[in-house]
């Protein structure tokens, strides 16, 4: 549940919660003390969110985990046992 958040949701979810953020610091655009809704840029902040969510996809399966050499075996019961699912390693040529 803390990858599909951190992965998919925060992505999406950064920009816009960065904006309101800065809005309600600063003051900007703020009609009577409250955050004017209808000025918020809400097109280029899910266009942020969705690029952002692209970039970390991208940097998530290119950057982590290895190849590995070798043949997957299926998990499998052996003698009313469940053997988990693993690699065996090619032989050394």
């Amino acid at each position: 549940m803390i990858r599909v958040f951190v992965t998919i949701v925060l992505p999406l979810l950064l920009p816009t919660a960065l904006y309101l953020l800065w809005v309600t610091n600063f003051g900007a655009r703020l009609d009577r003390g409250r955050v004017a809704w209808t000025m918020v840029p809400w097109i280029w902040l899910a266009g942020a969110g969705a690029v952002l969510l692209i970039v970390v996809l991208f940097v998530v399966t290119v950057g982590f985990g290895t190849s590995q050499k070798g043949v997957y075996v299926a998990p499998h019961v052996v003698n009313g046992r469940i053997i988990p699912g693993h690699i065996v390693p090619e032989p050394a040529r």
